[in-house]
């Protein structure tokens, strides 16, 4: 393939505990995303930038799909390649064996460093504080969730300086550390800013969505099976994560009353029609769903509420 320019910040990381490995990245280039991060459940990631050769990515997992060590894979990749002194390309499997190469044409100031399952490489960067500030503030973050470290640590990349040219797009990976029989059950979170004058302060805004929709997903769940006031729980978590967020606010609302809270469900469900009118109108289709009771009085007494 093509070499394309992604000069960046990355770092790729895992938790011991849980196994999950993540890629978390930002650059002034577009959708930096869909270049840098690359991940498999139960096998391993892999960011690969500077003047990017997309083939460390999905060959280095081909190969440590393989049984392949990291640092073996990245051996036998940079053997293949004649212009592997301008590439920076980070791999990290799922034993945790960690493997980084930054070329000595990468643009200056360029580096990395490893440590104990995560390695943190930059180029083309604002000064030589960054990496080490990436790692530093990724073994600070030790016993919070991978994604909350990965983006901690881009954070602490764009305080010390960052890359020279600004900011313009960043990504999150994060992958099961067990291999699953369909691919698509271990990708746990895949979060891209394609352009944005912060975007890592926005990819952490998404990550507060996606960790909501997991919860109302969860209650979703819950809902099907009945089992109600365990669904009001769950998506009182969503809520609180984004309280913004109308439609988890109406579906907390709808968890309340079938949960048998209907006076507390009640206004609540005026002040989602207050925002957002279409709710109302949605309301009485959740009868045949199976999703609320064959109950005209009831629905009479919660659209009445969208008239105030």
């Amino acid at each position: 393939m093509n070499s394309r320019l992604a000069h960046t910040y990355s770092i790729v990381g895992r938790d011991p505990k849980s196994g999950e490995m993540g890629v978390a990245v930002q650059s002034h280039f577009f959708s930096v995303g869909s270049v840098v991060a690359w991940g498999e459940a139960g096998v391993g990631v892999v960011a690969t930038q500077s003047m990017v050769k997309i083939d460390y990515g999905p060959h280095g997992l081909a190969l440590m799909r393989e049984g392949v060590s990291a640092e073996d894979a990245l051996a036998r990749l940079m053997a293949q390649d004649e212009a592997r002194e301008v590439r920076q390309v980070a791999m990290l499997d799922a034993t945790g064996g960690v493997a980084t190469h930054t070329g000595s044409r990468c643009i200056p100031d360029a580096g990395h460093l490893i440590a104990e399952n995560v390695s943190v490489q930059a180029n083309m960067m604002e000064n030589d504080r960054v990496w080490p500030a990436m790692l530093a503030a990724f073994q600070d973050g030790t016993g919070q969730p991978l994604a909350d470290r990965l983006l901690t640590a881009l954070a602490a990349a764009q305080a010390a300086g960052g890359d020279i040219r600004g900011q313009q797009s960043a990504a999150l990976l994060v992958v099961d550390g067990e291999r699953q029989a369909e691919a698509w059950r271990g990708r746990q979170i895949d979060l891209r800013v394609e352009e944005h004058p912060d975007p890592v302060t926005e990819l952490q805004r998404l990550l507060r969505y996606h960790q909501a929709y997991r919860y109302a997903s969860e209650s979703d769940e819950l809902m099907a099976r009945g089992e109600w006031e365990a669904a009001k729980g769950a998506i009182d978590k969503a809520v609180a994560l984004v309280p913004d967020e109308v439609e988890l606010r109406f579906w907390a609302a709808h968890a309340m009353l079938m949960a048998g809270r209907e006076g507390e469900a009640l206004p609540r469900f005026a002040e989602v029609f207050a925002e957002e009118p279409q709710w109302a109108a949605l309301l009485p289709r959740l009868v045949p769903a199976g999703l609320l009771p064959e109950d005209p009085a009831l629905i009479q007494r919660i659209l009445d509420r969208a008239q105030r």
